[in-house]
Parts: C-alpha cells; structure tokens; sequence
C-alpha cells in the first residue's frame, strides 16, 4: 500500500510500505477515506520529539471502512464506515473505568514505531486498529466523514481544553494558539457558555477564524495581549487560559494573562524538560494548572450530539486543504511553514 512515512527531520514521504494484516483476533483492518495531518505531527518531522523509526507510516487522524475484522471483533463487520481516537483502548482497565482512556495500560498511540516496536498510522491507504471493539466506533449515519474526523482528536482535544479550564459565562478566557485545536477550544467554551473569549495568535487566516467562531482575536506581533486582557478585567488577568501551543513562550504567555486563582488548562504538546515559571510564581498565584492528552475515546461519543446539533458553526471550516495523499509532503510543508493560509490539512488515498 501507499503511505506517507517518516523520513528525517522535516521529511516525510509517499512510498509502498507492506499492507497491514490482522496480528490479534481482536483487530479490524480499515481502508482509509480521510486522514488529518495533525499539529503534534509536526513534533518528530520538526526533530521536537525523537525516537520515530524512519519509514514508519504517520498520522493518528483517520476515517475508514473496515475491510476485514478479527474473529473476536463483536461490534464491527465488514463495510462499517469508522472513526478512530488517537490511542488505542481497552476499555477494561482502571484508566479506562475512570474515563482517562488516553492513559490505558494497552493503549497504544497510531502513527509512532519506536525501534521496531509500535502502531504505524493512518497517513495510509490502509490501517490496522488493534483493541478494536473499545477504540474505533461506528460514524453515525447523519455524522460526515469530515467532522467524524475531526471528533477522533482536534475538536475532542478542544473541548477537553475548556472543559479543563473551568470556562463560565461571567468569567474572562484566553486562547493561545489559534491552530485547529485552539480554534475548537474557542468553539468548545463557547458553548460551555463563555461570553467572553479572546484568542492570541499571529496568523492572519487563524485570527479570522477565531472571530468567526466568536472570540475576540488578538494579533500578538502589532498589540499586547496583557494591556488588552488586563483592561477587559480590571488589570486582574483572565480567569481562565487554554494553551494550545506546547512551548515555553506560550507557557510564559500563559502565566502573563492569568489572574491569580486562575486556572491554566494546557493540550499544546510540551517536550522540554522544565516548566518556563517557577514552583514559586505558581504559588504565589494560587495557581491550578491542569495538563494532558485528551481521552479522545471517551469524549467522542458523547460530542456527537454537539457537533450534529448544537453549534452555530460548521467545525469543518478549520480545514483549509484538501489533497490526495500522494501530497502528503507538500501537506506537511504548507501546514509546518504557515502557508497559503494554511489551517489543517486533511489527505485523501
């Protein structure tokens, strides 16, 4: 099959890598329809994270049909249009019992094979999903391919953010970082009943959004985000912040727009080694900082109904490209480099 592999530091390929075979009797193989190029991908091809094997099929968006299911698969047969989380699940464990399904102790993340060991992803014509019956679900019939997708991690990551956050209508909030998953997080408090959203950003197509989607959006190259949020709240700072970034900048941004009590909730993807503020600026702001990956599993279901019927906004308008995924590279350099107002891209085998 065709894949778009690992190759090096700002390097992916379209190349023939083997077919998936069903390895346990509680696996589907799925012919994929779409797959999302995600802003954690841009980590191992930017060299922010290591150990990803070269040649290793990326992408841990995907949409598919099940073309073959292993013979303990109860809940999906053949023909079954799917959508997966990120991570695998098993729904039996006692992170899964306790709905954090992003930590199960089987749970595996697609798209990452490390010296040999691993789940190759869905940047591919075909995909094996192991634990099959606790981690893909059927899309629902009035449920587009499109937003399905999107549910299997960005707008599932967003509203976690919120959540996170603690979002109120009467309170203050900031997002920093208007990619896909901030732009959700913008969504997600909204609906939450957050009145009053202000996204940071320096993208211009970016801060379009976000004002489509109801925060008022903050150019941090040519204003000041903290004069701004400070005089909106009576120089106290935002009660709550959602970091979707995962750098030290937005760390340290994040801190600057708190108010003390606040509550910073963060998804953006951190990999340095310390914090960009100190035990002691945390305490001296009876600060809760809350972290983490999102359990997509178990908040993708339950969404379903927001996307379908409660939003007044199509979450699919954050996808800007479209290609086949014979441009997945071309894909991955647009979305990587900012370009051609480049917000996500979804690939097409």
């Amino acid at each position: 099959m065709k894949a778009i592999t690992f190759a090096g530091h700002r390097a992916v390929e379209y190349e023939t890598v083997a077919d998936p075979r069903i390895e346990e009797s509680s696996d589907v193989i799925i012919r994929v329809e779409l797959a999302g190029v995600c802003g954690s991908d841009l980590h191992p091809y930017n060299g922010r994270e290591q150990g990803l094997d070269r040649g290793t099929p990326m992408g841990h968006e995907f949409v598919g049909e099940v073309v073959e299911a292993g013979s303990q698969v109860t809940s999906l047969t053949r023909g079954d249009r799917v959508y997966s989380p990120f991570t695998t699940s098993c729904g039996q464990c006692f992170y899964c019992r306790e709905g954090l399904t992003s930590r199960c102790q089987r749970g595996q993340v697609f798209g990452w094979v490390s010296r040999g060991q691993g789940l190759s992803g869905g940047q591919a014509e075909y995909v094996r999903v192991p634990l099959a019956d606790t981690t893909a679900l059927a899309v629902p019939a009035d449920i587009s391919e499109e937003k399905a997708l999107l549910l299997g991690d960005v707008f599932s990551t967003g509203y976690f953010c919120a959540e996170m956050a603690g979002v109120s209508p009467t309170g203050t909030s900031v997002v920093i970082g208007c990619g896909p998953v901030g732009l959700f997080a913008i969504i997600a408090a909204r609906h939450l009943g957050a009145q009053r959203v202000f996204a940071v950003d320096s993208v211009a197509e970016r801060l379009d959004l976000a004002r489509r989607f109801g925060a008022t959006a903050i150019d941090f190259t040519s204003e000041d985000p903290v004069s701004i949020v400070g005089e909106a709240t009576d120089g106290r700072g935002a009660d709550a912040v959602m970091e979707a970034v995962g750098s030290p900048a937005s760390q340290r941004a994040a801190i600057a727009l708190i108010r003390p009590g606040g509550t910073i909730s963060v998804v953006g993807v951190h990999t340095e080694e310390q914090m960009a503020f100190s035990p002691v600026t945390a305490y001296d702001y009876n600060l809760t900082y809350r972290v983490g990956r999102c359990p997509a599993r178990a908040y993708m279901e339950r969404l379903v109904p927001v996307v379908r019927d409660q939003l007044d906004v199509d979450i699919t308008e954050v996808i800007s490209h479209r290609l086949p995924l014979a441009r997945g590279a071309e894909g991955y350099r647009m979305f990587d480099e900012r370009r051609d107002g480049c917000t996500k891209v979804v690939l097409k085998p």
